[in-house]
């Protein structure tokens, strides 16, 4: 398993990045509202800021839920096993949500921010390079690896620790 303090490290960054994330998406948003209605002014870059933190918390938090494994799952048939079976759950889960973040987001992502690297494609408003948008998508597909594995690693050792104890 992902030694304990490492583990606590990366969720901490984790935790602490999409905070700060959302409270700049919050300001922003709230930004929009006030020079919109009260100022008769609306900012221009307060939309593409929110855009953009919505799709770096949405990505981030999703690493982080798989992180603590508090994901979207239905637990109706795990709940009903125990031991080996539930190892083996735990395996066979954490080994497909590893292959699909793996090849979509890490590799598929990897393949998007290149492109729009090459292309130099900007943001309408603030000139912003758009690889630094689409850069969150590898990264947390990376995290999710990670956590995945860490947790196939993990289902794994209780896989063999189950079989002793059924000998």
């Amino acid at each position: 398993m992902l030694a304990n303090t490492i583990k606590k490290y990366i969720d901490r960054t984790l935790a602490t990045f999409s905070v700060l994330v959302m409270v700049l998406l919050l300001v922003c948003v709230v930004w929009q509202v006030f020079s919109r209605y009260v100022l008769n002014a609306p900012s221009t870059f307060t939309d593409e800021v929110a855009r953009f933190s919505m799709i770096w918390v949405g990505l981030l938090g999703a690493a982080y839920c798989v992180g603590a494994q508090k994901h979207l799952s239905i637990d109706l048939f795990t709940a009903a096993l125990s031991g080996r079976s539930r190892a083996l759950c735990t395996i066979y889960t954490n080994c497909i949500v590893c292959a699909f973040a793996a090849s979509a987001m890490v590799f598929g992502g990897a393949r998007l921010v290149h492109k729009i690297y090459v292309t130099g494609q900007v943001s309408p408003a603030m000139q912003l390079p758009m690889e630094y948008v689409y850069a969150v998508l590898p990264l947390s597909g990376l995290f999710i690896v990670v956590y995945s594995l860490n947790y196939a690693v993990s289902g794994l050792g209780d896989f063999r620790k189950n079989r002793k104890e059924a000998c």
